[in-house]
């Protein structure tokens, strides 16, 4: 087990988080496929022959790191949240193998109550940044960091929705984020939900398939996925998804749930 080490928040900045190698195989992105609201009539994305494994699927293989960050000590991970999410993609993912992946943590913004950290993962075939928010951890003296971007203007020219099934985070826990809050009503109520809520980044993944779908796209030619999680979202929840296209990519919003999302499809 790691060590602990105690130290401010801003001096995390830059430290390497390691090196994994990770691998898995057919049956891996499959069930992450079906996880994320892929359909058994999605046959490149559900059956080996033709496989096709989705972009987002890296996030799964990365998670190690976000929690590597939170095992040395450098937040309170029962009151750390997911802020946002970043993936820039580099390269198809092969459908099964082993990769190699770095971490280190970006950059650590004050914002005064809280600290806001960047962990960046790199490999091959994609960079990805999740930002953590830390309530208690700010006052640092550090640099507050970038403003919320505002939001698109107009109406949307993209409209779709997001149909969450009953069974989807117990199926998602199963790719490695195992938290409690996910399947327990217990654990859920402690933080004071009524009921197990959805896994952030598999609301966030799950987005694109409908999306892509949308825009005329394969979500396998996903190139680049932001977002910003602002509200919980329930197992069975159908929610609203509304984009703006523009130079690049589209602007999207998932209901209340993923805010500030944008992402970007190879043509």
């Amino acid at each position: 087990m790691t060590a602990v080490e105690q130290k401010p928040a801003g001096a995390w900045k830059g430290v390497d988080l390691g090196t994994h190698a990770v691998s898995y195989d057919e049956r891996d992105a499959i069930l992450y496929a079906l996880a994320v609201g892929a359909k058994a009539t999605d046959l490149d994305l559900v059956m080996e022959d033709r496989l096709r494994v989705l972009p987002t699927f890296a996030l799964t293989l990365a998670q190690w790191a976000p929690d590597e960050l939170g095992s040395r000590g450098a937040f309170d991970t029962t009151t750390a949240l997911h802020g946002s999410q970043e993936l820039t993609v580099l390269a198809p993912l092969p459908r099964a193998g082993e990769i190699t992946l770095s971490a280190r943590v970006g950059e650590v913004w004050d914002k005064g109550a809280a600290a806001v950290f960047e962990v960046v993962v790199e490999s091959e075939y994609f960079v990805a940044t999740w930002s953590l928010f830390a309530p208690g951890y700010g006052g640092f003296g550090g640099e507050r960091g970038p403003s919320k971007p505002a939001g698109p203007s107009g109406d949307p020219d993209v409209a779709t929705e997001l149909e969450t099934a009953e069974n989807q985070t117990a199926l998602y826990r199963l790719l490695g984020d195992r938290h409690h809050i996910h399947i327990d009503p217990a654990a859920a109520a402690v933080i004071g939900q009524p009921r197990p809520i959805m896994h952030g980044l598999c609301t966030l993944a799950a987005s694109t398939l409908p999306l892509a779908q949308a825009l005329g796209a394969h979500p396998t030619d996903l190139v680049q996925l932001s977002g910003r999680f602002a509200a919980p979202v329930f197992p069975g929840d159908r929610l609203p998804i509304r984009g703006w296209r523009g130079e690049g990519g589209v602007d999207f919003e998932v209901g209340g749930a993923v805010t500030g999302a944008r992402a970007r499809f190879a043509e």
